[in-house]
């Protein structure tokens, strides 16, 4: 056993020491879980909102924790290394710059309606009728959905992760099975499978109080891992030259996308191709288009969401998400630009061969493999996998209280114990996590994960959930039709492929990459949900007066709201609007400006281009003080 042992640390390049330091970790993850359990059991909203008492800045450096997931890190590890400077945009379709609506008002909005969850909030907005009961089943069957594609596109990326650390043929030998057991392409997917199993205990233990401490351990971890990585890439690049084509230190880009590593990298050019971004100036167009309407209409029914509830205040609500961006981007792109100088350097080292291909999305767990120094690995590791368990357990605990509050309490047992809240909690946990690995194991890659949640599923969330904000006459049918339709638009070419093989995304747009195609599928979600909205609204009367006035008085939003507006007023004269729609756009622009640059800071720092630093730094200065004259100065509850 013992020399088994020491194959096991010489294949995955592990020491003593390593190895040490990730079991200490899942330990403390353990140990955190196990002492907070009692306290989120009183009651449900301690287990799914850490009973509102939890510090905004806890809350922001959790949610910071759970977006520094590893698939998405390797994905933005991946385009770096490709696009360089260019890179900074593409995660626009998320879009990253969603916290920055989030900050100004939206999440003022939402914490002050002081419900548990997305598919609660549905009655503050159209009350008890048979469409807000529609509307209500509806986002938590869209909630649901959502969050098992989030919980399966970690799933994959933590399988791809670990499997250059722990090689399939160690594994094979060791317990003495055939090497082809499993088809090369599934190997990630098992990997993934053994890992959830450990994090699915840790996840359904504490709830969010447990959640929350767990992850401000990871982000100390992270930071660390960060530092140590941004220091080595600048240490690598005083003494190698990094060869990269023109126009890869720009963020500037055209109508095409001019980064041609022909003679430099040949196999990325294929990778362009794939990608589908030559067309760059279409693509940022539809990807802005898209992440300003999916801004707008809030977060969707996730970690992001249950964050933002969990505050103590509308006011603490938006703080936090103000703060996420500022602890977030620093420290993840000192380390996501960190491997992306270490690869190009040092590329020939790397291991990119996943399943029997090139898989660039390999590039940071090889990089790690090869460049990060005993003890340092350990660190790395464990930080990496924390990353996976935070985001995990975040998106679980989401799903949960969608299951639990939406479902079992108001339909099947509305004044259920706290025993049996906790076991429908704790095997609702389970279930959720079974269905997200089968899901995964249909899954080709981490992209194609990316790229059905942040475009066909977000896409069908959009339209409904801009009106239910800005539009009073919207109403509960309105909603359940709009979302209904979307749902259907988005996931059809994927039922066609999958049940008859038809590529209905590839007849539609030929012309464009496989990956990239649904985003251009979008418009036509947006419409045919538009028609949903209208057709749905205007069948059935508008929602009842006094659930729309008692909703204007509390949320207070701007938009489509004069009618009630003047009702209210008619009521209680001394009633103040607060809200400011111009104030507010210029402080969305202005927010996502110096959040862009904050990315950018981290950047140039590790490529040590200090004059581009210094106008950076200007920016987030000069931005800074303007937001806190025009945003935090303003803030009320």
């Amino acid at each position: 056993m013992f020399s088994l042992f020491e194959i096991n640390l010489q294949n995955m390049k592990l020491t003593f020491i390593d190895i040490a330091i990730i079991a200490a970790y899942l330990l403390a993850t353990v140990v955190i879980g196990l002492v907070l359990k009692k306290q989120a059991q009183k009651n449900k909203k301690s287990y799914l909102l850490g009973g509102n008492q939890l510090p905004w800045y806890l809350l922001g450096l959790s949610n910071a924790s759970g977006m520094f997931d590893i698939s998405g890190t390797m994905w933005l590890v991946a385009i770096g290394f490709v696009y360089g400077l260019n890179s900074i945009w593409i995660p626009w379709l998320w879009p990253t710059f969603n916290q920055i609506f989030l900050m100004v008002y939206l999440s003022v909005w939402l914490r002050r309606s002081n419900v548990t969850t997305g598919g609660e909030w549905i009655g503050t907005r159209f009350g008890k009728s048979t469409g807000a009961k529609l509307s209500h089943n509806v986002v938590v069957i869209f909630a649901l959905i959502m969050v098992l594609g989030m919980l399966a596109y970690g799933f994959i990326g933590l399988g791809k992760f670990v499997e250059i650390f722990i090689p399939w043929e160690f594994i094979t030998n060791l317990f003495g099975l055939d090497p082809d057991i499993i088809p090369p392409e599934y190997v990630p997917h098992i990997y993934g499978m053994v890992f959830t199993l450990f994090a699915t205990f840790y996840a359904i233990l504490g709830g969010m109080i447990s959640i929350v401490w767990a992850d401000l351990l990871q982000y100390i971890i992270m930071t660390i891992s960060s530092i140590m990585i941004g220091v080595l890439a600048m240490n690598a690049l005083i003494d190698n030259p990094m060869i990269v084509p023109e126009g890869w230190y720009s963020p500037a880009f055209g109508w095409n996308l001019d980064i041609d590593w022909s003679g430099i990298i040949n196999e990325v050019s294929q990778k362009i191709t794939e990608d589908g971004y030559t067309p760059f100036g279409l693509f940022f167009v539809f990807m802005l288009a898209k992440g300003i309407l999916a801004s707008a209409a809030g977060p969707a029914p996730n970690y992001d969401m249950q964050k933002i509830l969990a505050t103590k205040s509308p006011k603490e609500g938006a703080l936090m998400s103000g703060f996420v961006s500022a602890v977030l981007f620093p420290v993840r792109y000192f380390m996501i630009t960190g491997f992306v100088v270490l690869a190009l350097v040092f590329y020939t080292k790397l291991d990119l061969i996943s399943g029997g291909d090139l898989d660039f999305e390999q590039i940071l767990p090889s990089a790690i493999n090869e460049f990060v120094p005993v003890g340092f690995m350990g660190l790395m590791l464990a930080g990496l996998l924390s990353a996976f368990m935070s985001t995990f357990a975040g998106t679980l605990n989401a799903a949960q209280a969608y299951i639990t509050n939406d479902i079992y309490l108001k339909y099947i047992k509305p004044k259920a114990s706290n025993k049996e809240i906790r076991n429908i909690n704790y095997s609702s946990g389970i279930i959720t996590v079974i269905i997200s690995v089968i899901l995964g194991l249909f899954a080709k890659n981490v992209n194609q994960v990316l790229q059905i949640i942040v475009s066909a599923l977000w896409g069908a969330y959009i339209i409904s959930n801009i009106l239910k904000w800005y539009w009073w006459r919207f109403n509960g049918h309105g909603y359940f039709w709009g979302m209904a339709s979307g749902i259907f638009a988005g996931l059809l070419p994927y039922a066609l492929t999958g049940l008859f093989g038809f590529d209905l995304l590839e007849y539609l747009f030929p012309q464009f990459a496989p990956d990239i195609r649904i985003l251009y599928y979008l418009p036509i979600i947006f419409v045919v949900s538009l028609i949903g909205c209208i057709a749905g609204t205007y069948a059935k009367e508008p929602t009842d007066e006094q659930t729309l006035k008692n909703f204007y008085k509390t949320i207070r939003p701007w938009g489509f709201w004069k009618h009630i507006h003047n009702k209210v007023i008619k009521d209680d004269p001394t009633f103040v609007n607060d809200s400011n729609f111009k104030r507010d756009m210029f402080n969305v622009v202005l927010g996502t400006i110096v959040q862009t640059a904050i990315v950018a800071f981290s950047i140039y720092f590790i490529l040590m281009k200090w004059f581009a630093l210094g106008i950076v730094v200007i920016i987030i200065l000069v931005g800074g003080y303007i937001l806190k004259k025009t945003w935090y100065d303003k803030l009320t509850d």
